[in-house]
């Protein structure tokens, strides 16, 4: 599998996640992004043994999309700080089923996490293991499909919550297409692993020179991308 790399320097490495590629090492032992940077790194320079790399944030394994990891301490201490204070930016595009009332709006929830069933819920009242999560969204599209209307969604994340465009779609009655966990059309489809959920944009300042940067990445046009227009 090859490496697609958006953007590199001694400090940070952008990268474009495949879908189904786990972020880091997992207990599947599967190929993982963050073995095929330092693969990288070893490639292009033979004298270092076992690279730093540093996972800053991830994505499901399912979704595809834009990723960046550190090369060094200082890059990645600056920039988790950057996603600690809001200031790393991220957004998405999804296909979700059916199509939300409003055109553009906010969802906020409070989660709970379920580790033993890597799983989240929302729960009615503020508990004491829940979680606040809060994103914005925007209706790009939406279409006519075999199986019904199908819309192409813009999410923009303002908090960074386990699977959590996927659960709070889900719970405001448009789960996304494909979402063996939260879409009960899925639930039972074990042929079908890929999510249409996409982290097309990741903008944050440079942890050396504090530039701010902005890298876009949009999916293959793959079913159900392929039915709209703007992907």
């Amino acid at each position: 599998m090859e490496l697609n790399i958006l953007f590199e320097d001694n400090h940070i490495i952008v990268v474009e996640k495949p879908p189904k590629v786990p972020s880091q090492q997992d207990k599947t032992n599967d190929l993982d992004l963050l073995t095929m940077i330092k693969e990288h790194i070893k490639k292009e320079h033979p004298q270092v043994k076992e690279p730093y790399i540093a996972l800053i944030h991830r994505l499901d394994r399912p979704v595809g999309g834009v990723m960046v990891y550190g090369k060094t301490k200082f890059a990645s201490g600056k920039l988790s700080e950057q996603i600690q204070k809001k200031q790393m930016t991220k957004k998405y595009i999804g296909v979700v089923c059916g199509i939300p009332k409003d055109k553009m709006g906010e969802l906020k929830n409070h989660l709970v996490k379920i580790s033993v069933k890597n799983y989240s819920k929302v729960v009615p009242n503020k508990q004491n293991n829940s979680k606040e999560a809060i994103l914005e969204y925007k209706v790009i599209e939406s279409c006519q499909d075999d199986k019904g209307i199908l819309s192409l969604l813009e999410f923009n994340l303002i908090t960074g919550r386990h699977h959590q465009i996927r659960v709070q779609t889900a719970h405001a009655g448009w789960p996304l297409w494909g979402d063996t966990k939260y879409n009960n059309e899925f639930k039972d489809n074990k042929e079908w692993t890929q999510v249409a959920l996409w982290a097309k944009e990741l903008s944050f300042n440079h942890p050396k020179t504090n530039k701010p940067l902005t890298f876009e990445s949009m999916p293959t046009k793959e079913y159900p991308f392929n039915l709209f227009k703007n992907t």
